[in-house]
């Protein structure tokens, strides 16, 4: 299993597109891998023969963890124990006493009235998991109602679905952000008139504006633009801002890449790309990492205000509600115009409340005066 990325700890095996048995070329598709933020095809790293599949699709496996057996056409199969040692070991230890033998002899010790019996069948009750208070331990029919109603008040489950992969990492991320950043947020109402009027004219979404403005106010803010690292505030040169996208398989964070650099209209392109991309879990490797900033907009589902959570190892996020029309005052009187709320969290051991304030200050002067600082 080859490391996708620097945090990748483990993936799992979507789809072999050989089998065993087949000759392969070095450098084709062999694998298709989930990381923690994408799949990936994995090449087959020599020719030969696919002598031995060792990760079924489905199965996780740890970085550096053999997936399958590759020999020459006339070279013996290697001892699959040798080279999958570890996870056997843990395999057979946790099977070592056989399954069977420990049910039989539990169905032994189980002594129940014919009255329980008849009554645990009806409602598909193991006897094993009622406590007998009769003589000697004997299950009566009156401990087997009391299981029946406990089971009654416990929530039925409909689906059990496995943290793995890209929601695994996500869940890993977060814990380790909220357990290692004191972080605090501020919000911020914004006027966006001018924005309409711009979105409509050259044909670009709010995001798209959102990442133009969030990359010019960071050139000048850059200490919302680091991260910390033994206990050294690290200033990146790149501003490379991180759009958080949600697709089936759970969050991720394409990255444009120096959008300092770029036209609103050439961040709108690269942008409508990377999202299809992501929905399709074909994004490199390169267009998921090396983020600086990350962007997450949950306007399109009618949310005004949320708070969300830094991104490791960066310092700040900035959380985008809906565009809504609302009554605001203007020159002393009440008007109808359509507003934004802007959330920044940031992290508070590197950036204080005021700079932080001064920041989202700058992002919302840029979106209320759209034709002069972002077109």
């Amino acid at each position: 299993m080859p490391r996708l990325s620097l945090t990748m700890k483990e993936g799992t095996v979507i789809q072999w597109f050989k089998k065993e048995g087949d000759l392969i070329k070095k450098g084709e598709p062999l694998v298709e891998v989930l990381s923690e933020k994408a799949t990936y095809e994995v090449e087959a790293p020599a020719s030969g023969v696919l002598r031995k599949i060792l990760a079924l699709e489905g199965t996780d496996v740890t970085v550096a963890g053999t997936l399958g057996i590759i020999t020459a056409p006339d070279e013996e199969l290697p001892e699959i124990e040798a080279v999958a040692a570890t996870p056997r070991i843990e395999a057979e230890e946790a099977v070592a006493v056989p399954e069977r033998k420990t049910v039989e002899m539990i169905k032994e010790r189980v002594i129940a009235s014919p009255a329980a019996k008849r009554l645990a069948k009806e409602h598909d009750i193991n006897l094993t998991q009622v406590r007998g208070t009769g003589p000697e331990g004997r299950i009566v029919e009156e401990d087997v109602r009391s299981l029946i109603e406990e089971v009654k008040a416990i929530p039925r489950v409909r689906e059990v679905i496995p943290l793995a992969g890209i929601k695994k990492t996500a869940a890993e991320r977060v814990s380790l952000s909220a357990q290692t950043a004191p972080q605090s947020t501020v919000t911020m109402e914004v006027g966006m008139s001018n924005a309409v009027k711009l979105r409509e004219r050259i044909h670009v979404s709010y995001t798209d504006m959102l990442v133009k403005a969030v990359a010019k106010a960071l050139t000048e803010h850059p200490i919302i633009n680091s991260t910390l690292e033994d206990e050294k505030i690290k200033i990146f040169a790149d501003i490379n801002v991180g759009v958080a996208v949600a697709t089936e398989r759970g969050l991720i964070v394409p990255v444009i890449y120096n959008a300092d650099r770029k036209t609103v209209e050439e961040i709108a392109s690269l942008l409508k790309e990377l999202v299809e991309k992501a929905k399709q879990g074909k994004l490199t490797k390169e267009e998921l990492t090396g983020g600086t900033f990350t962007i997450t907009n949950l306007g399109m589902y009618g949310v005004d205000v949320f708070t969300p959570i830094v991104n490791p190892p960066e310092t700040a996020i900035l959380g985008v509600g809906r565009v809504v029309e609302r009554p605001v005052v203007v020159d002393e009187q009440i008007v109808i115009r359509p507003v934004m709320q802007l959330s920044l969290t940031f992290d508070h051991r590197v950036v204080d409340g005021a700079p932080a304030a001064q920041f989202l200050q700058k992002i919302k002067k840029f979106l209320e005066n759209p034709n002069a600082s972002l077109a």
